[in-house]
């Protein structure tokens, strides 16, 4: 249970916000939380929020720009 409910407002408001942002975003995302206890009966929250933007490649059209004897090699150890 939480000893003083009103301490915590701030980091639960900025997990919503992280939350929403992540929902609308158009690719994928994680948030974390790592809590860290300190001296004199404290704690240090951590919220680690990161976006990710994936793509997929056909491997013939993402190795089109690299050169002849590369793309032979590539083309091999692909297959």
């Amino acid at each position: 249970m939480l000893t003083n409910p009103k301490a915590h407002e701030k980091i639960f408001d900025q997990l919503a916000k992280l939350y929403c942002d992540l929902f609308t975003h158009d690719g994928f995302g994680d948030i974390r939380i790592e809590m860290r206890i300190l001296r004199r009966n404290q704690k240090e929250i951590i919220i680690h929020c990161g976006k990710q933007y994936r793509y997929v490649l056909d491997c013939d059209q993402a190795l089109a720009s690299e050169s002849a004897i590369k793309h032979l090699l590539k083309r091999d150890l692909l297959s």
